[in-house]
């Protein structure tokens, strides 16, 4: 998939890559939302629209999805949560080998291989979208002890008993959370796997905790936090990534402890 050609930016400018072909819409009237987003890809001489939020389409692909969001758009969110949990482990009496950490919506793995490198040695990854474990396997196929494709809301009851018997005690998720991805409701069953006195490390788009959200993340996350479900440690408002415009997308970092399990009247 690698070839020699050249990238044309928004700003007219052009660079040469050894990698891919990737171009943003010239007008950006048809992105609004970071839901809508999306790039003119071309292989082998065709070109191919992809929607950003279309990752199985993305995975499909080797090497698109790190180049896209990492190379071009610069995300850092991988890093800033990684680095916000492994420090506000660092301050605790838990050693950082000691998590058995379940990553939600593990995508094709890049998350779980940081965790490997901040000496995280047990990591079973769950996604909804089947090419993500078929990107996993791979690209990184030793990073997670187990890897499930599975709805968060209608868990097949061969994989609930697995990963209740886990014991987890640590979530992390990022990059995955709204927009349809991983709903308020997938988010809190996820939850409710971890162990009480468990970490849990997030990230979400700042605009989904604040009042008028759509998304049921401001609602739950309020009165997890009011209602002692939550504890949180730490929270960092940061630059996600770039949209395709240039524009920072602003994201918060949260770090917290699981005091208690979501009941279930605050998904009603």
């Amino acid at each position: 998939m690698k070839r020699n050609t050249s990238i044309k930016l928004l700003s007219g400018t052009e660079i040469m890559t050894d990698k891919f072909c990737i171009r943003f819409p010239a007008s950006t009237a048809g992105c609004k939302s970071q839901d809508e987003e999306y790039c003119i890809v071309d292989l082998d001489g065709q070109e191919r629209r992809i929607r950003f939020h279309d990752y199985g389409e993305i995975y499909d692909i080797p090497g698109l999805y790190e180049y896209l969001f990492y190379e071009k758009l610069k995300c850092t969110s991988p890093e800033v949560v990684a680095g916000l949990l492994v420090g506000a482990i660092g301050k605790s009496s838990v050693r950082i080998s000691e998590l058995d950490v379940l990553d939600v919506g593990a995508g094709n793995g890049i998350v779980g291989e940081l965790l490997r490198q901040h000496g995280i040695n047990s990591i079973v990854g769950i996604d909804i979208i089947a090419e993500a474990a078929e990107a996993t396997r791979r690209d990184r196929p030793a990073v997670y002890d187990e890897y499930h494709v599975e709805d968060l809301q209608n868990l097949s009851s061969d994989a609930r008993s697995n990963l209740e018997a886990k014991g987890f005690n640590c979530l992390i998720s990022v990059g995955a959370l709204g927009y349809g991805d991983i709903p308020a409701g997938a988010f809190a069953n996820a939850y409710n796997l971890i162990t009480d006195g468990g970490w849990i490390a997030f990230n979400i788009n700042a605009g989904f905790l604040e009042k008028g959200d759509s998304t049921g993340f401001a609602q739950l996350i309020g009165r997890m936090v009011d209602s002692g479900v939550l504890k949180v440690i730490a929270e960092h408002q940061y630059c996600h990534r770039l949209s395709v415009n240039g524009r920072p997308l602003s994201y918060m970092a949260v770090i917290g402890i699981k005091e208690r399990s979501v009941p279930e009247d605050f998904l009603s």
